[in-house]
């Protein structure tokens, strides 16, 4: 998975290292929901059932490197 530096960043913030690599892989390749965004950017969602909430993640604008990822509370189907 590519990642880029503010990724790595806010890896290590306690909030956010609970959320698996798996959740993340399954939101690049299985979303529910994606919206690009003006500038190219790409936001995914895919439910994780072991959280019962949805994942959101934030790819560049290549939809292969993750920049930002957390639980969305405002996110509906």
């Amino acid at each position: 998975m590519k990642t880029t530096e503010y990724f790595r960043h806010v890896r290590r913030r306690p909030d956010r290292a609970e959320i698996r690599d798996e959740w993340i892989e399954a939101a690049i390749h299985h979303p529910v929901a994606e919206l690009v965004q003006a500038d190219g950017r790409v936001r995914r969602w895919a439910f994780v059932p072991e959280k019962q909430r949805y994942l959101r993640i934030v790819l560049l604008a290549d939809r292969e490197t993750v920049h930002n990822f957390f639980f969305d509370r405002r996110f509906k189907p």
